[in-house]
């Protein structure tokens, strides 16, 4: 019969477990000796000869008594339906495996699938209407062209990028900083089902843990060391999609950045990206012609972008009144009074055209009678 599942993940975990192994260490440990169970086997001299592996170290190792913490943390994560993918397995992220302090092992909900090049796509949790807009096409787009894409699940632009890529009919991966059993932000359970079901949630954190904000920065490592880019489409100067913009540098993966207006302080931090070299990204072809000699398939994507645009939102035939007022419309919001201005048009008529762009999907209202196109 062999080892079930579960019983091979035992020294996994168990490893995991002895204070003073870290992710570094613990990738050192399976570098020698191919798997946790040979660590156990392995002798005091072994164990010693490893980089950071004290001699009391070496000793704890050795002397380990299996915790009964750990076969409830199992028996939870088997409970709720989620698996271990350790780094020895074949389905762990091969580019994961690369940075210097991968996780031993990952819960998933779902699948995570072997030849997946996965992109990450990153941003703001408060974006404007034009950062959920780019979020979602950009998503769509790489998803219809085969590629995964990878985000935290977090409110904003990291919801957005999912949900592009399940408009595109594609693989989704989301990076929690909570535990599989702690879903956050609470609102996307309902994106979390549908992600594990098109691709997979991941964590490193215990299935119980909260989301506490320290986990956040330790998560954008798996979030670009996984990915071949890792796209930043809205953020500002102190953001979180920075430090995840500046985790792939480190780890030599290409980092991208969406610019946004010169006004909105919503993009001073994609714009400072692109001063410090950042490709800057209009449209999916941009980022294939940038990992063209990492991509292992052939992707053609000359045609993809007006594909999705055409999904995404198609424009019934407009009179000419409802044509100067689109032309005024952008994906930033734009004062009502201003387009009074701007039009010439009696705000009653101006109104009128609105709502019904706003009914057709066209365009939507904000908070202070503030307009914008909607993608």
């Amino acid at each position: 019969m062999g080892e079930t599942p579960p019983e091979k993940w035992f020294p996994w975990f168990a490893l995991k477990s002895i204070p003073g192994i870290g992710n570094i260490l613990f990738k050192r440990l399976i570098d020698k000796f191919s798997s946790p169970q040979k660590v156990f086997v392995a002798s005091i001299q072994q164990l010693v000869q490893i980089s950071g592996i004290s001699e009391s170290l070496a000793l704890k190792i050795k002397s380990f008594k299996f915790k009964e913490a750990i076969r409830k943390e199992i028996d939870h994560v088997i409970e709720k339906g989620f698996h271990i993918v350790t780094f020895s397995d074949m389905n762990y992220p091969p580019l994961l495996r690369q940075i210097p302090d991968p996780p031993p092992f990952l819960y998933v909900s779902g699948e995570l699938l072997q030849q997946s090049q996965n992109i990450a796509v990153v941003g703001s949790r408060n974006p404007t209407a034009y950062g959920i807009s780019a979020a979602t096409r950009l998503s769509g787009n790489l998803s219809i062209l085969g590629f995964t894409i990878v985000s935290g699940m977090a409110r904003g632009i990291d919801s957005a990028a999912h949900e592009g890529a399940l408009l595109g009919k594609g693989k989704t991966i989301a990076v929690l900083g909570s535990g599989l059993d702690k879903i956050y932000p609470p609102e996307n359970r309902k994106l979390f089902n549908q992600i594990s079901e098109n691709g997979a949630v991941i964590s490193e954190f215990s299935i119980q843990s909260p989301p506490e904000a320290h986990h956040f920065p330790i998560r954008n490592r798996i979030i670009s060391g996984m990915s071949l880019g890792t796209v930043v489409v809205e953020a500002a100067k102190k953001s979180g999609s920075l430090i995840t913009a500046r985790l792939a540098a480190e780890q030599n993966r290409e980092v991208f950045a969406v610019p946004g207006s010169i006004h909105s302080f919503k993009s001073c931090g994609t714009n400072s990206l692109i001063k410090q070299g950042a490709k800057l990204v209009e449209h999916a072809q941009d980022i294939i012609e940038e990992l063209s000699p990492q991509i292992q398939e052939n992707l053609e994507g000359n045609s993809v972008n007006a594909y999705l645009d055409n999904q995404l939102k198609v424009l019934p035939e407009l009179n000419s009144d409802e044509q100067i007022v689109m032309n005024h419309l952008e994906p930033y919001p734009i004062h009502v009074d201003e387009l009074v201005r701007k039009t010439s048009m009696a705000p009653g008529k101006l109104l009128g055209i609105l709502l019904k762009f706003e009914l057709e999907g066209i365009a939507q209202q904000l908070p202070g009678k503030c307009f914008s196109l909607k993608s």
